[in-house]
This record gives structure tokens, C-alpha cells and sequence, in this order.
């Protein structure tokens, strides 16, 4: 990103990451965001929300860590949502669909899919959270949701909502050139 923190792009008048934890927010649900050491520009982008924050001391090491400090903090019994705050179409209409499917069918691990290609975010079943905080290194949940792979369900979401990844200057600005 050249020096710049993908959280903090202005997307609708206000940095991503607030304005994913606002979506995720008025989809009724407790909202736990996990940050970095020192990432103080982030916090401040959070203000006043009412979401939980948590620090993942050892960020650096991946998001697999960062989902275990996240799932710890979690109440016991609860279920995770993850979504990754760097999907700037992903919005609480998606989130309310994983929502709805969970509700269906509790045990299932719920993938938002663009067509059949699996992407973000991702509903974790409660009986599986625990697992999340033993996880390190960068590869996320992956192992978790390989070992159950008849539990998982697929959620499509709208146009490309669930594959929408923003990580350079150039996709930025590509993504932008779209919304206008």
C-alpha cells in the first residue's frame, strides 16, 4: 500500500475499518475487533462505536494468531463471524444473510461465496471457536474448515461482495473507478 493503511482508506466518507465495524454492528450482533500493537490511528477510527477491541500482541505473526486472541475473547458458547475489515463490499445486508443461514443450521461453517468461489467472511459454529484460539501463522482458519468439510456451506452474497480483497494503490483505485 506504499507507506498506507488499507483500514484507514476513506470509503463513503469515512475509513474502512469504521465503517465495516458500523455494518457489522447493525447487524444486531457484538462486535470484537481485533488490532495490533500501537495501531492507534485504527483505534481512533473505532471511537465512540461500542465495539469491543482486543490487541494481538503478536500481530506480526499472522492472521491465525490474531483470530486466536479475537476468539478468546469471545463469551463460551458463542459462535464467530469473521469478517476480514479490508472487504469494502461487504456490508450488514451480507452479514445478515450468514446470520439468517446460521440460525438455520447452527452446526454448519458458513463461507460467503462469490458464484461458487468461496471467499469472506466466515461463520464459525460455536463448538468449533475453541479451536480458533490455538491457531498461529498466516493461513487463518483454513485447517479448521478443512478438517470439517461436510459442515461446510457455502453463502453466496451479492455481485463480488465475498472476493473483493483491497490490497495495493492499484486495486484501490480500480475498485473506485467502479463505484462511480
Amino acid at each position: 500500500m506504499g507507506g498506507r493503511d488499507k483500514l484507514l482508506e476513506t470509503v463513503d466518507g469515512q475509513p474502512l475499518l469504521r465503517r465495516q465495524a458500523i455494518a457489522a454492528l447493525a447487524s444486531g450482533t457484538p462486535v470484537t475487533v481485533v488490532l495490533p500493537p500501537g495501531a492507534h490511528d485504527r483505534a481512533a477510527a473505532l471511537a465512540g462505536l461500542g465495539c469491543q477491541t482486543v490487541i494481538a500482541r503478536r500481530a506480526k505473526q499472522g492472521m491465525g494468531h490474531s483470530l486466536a486472541v479475537g476468539a478468546a475473547s469471545l463469551p463460551a458458547g458463542t459462535a464467530a463471524l469473521v469478517l476480514p475489515a479490508d472487504m469494502p463490499d461487504i456490508g450488514t445486508d451480507a452479514l445478515n444473510l450468514l446470520i439468517a443461514a446460521h440460525d438455520h443450521d447452527p452446526a454448519a461453517i458458513l463461507r460467503g461465496a462469490t458464484g461458487s468461489t468461496p471467499g469472506h467472511p466466515v461463520l464459525i459454529p460455536a463448538d468449533l471457536v475453541p479451536a480458533l484460539t490455538s491457531l498461529d501463522g498466516d493461513t487463518g482458519a483454513r485447517q479448521i474448515v478443512a478438517q470439517h468439510p461436510a459442515r461446510l456451506r457455502l453463502v453466496p452474497l451479492p455481485g463480488a461482495a465475498a472476493t473483493t480483497d483491497l490490497d495495493t494503490p492499484a486495486a484501490w483505485a480500480a475498485w473506485r473507478q467502479t463505484r462511480t
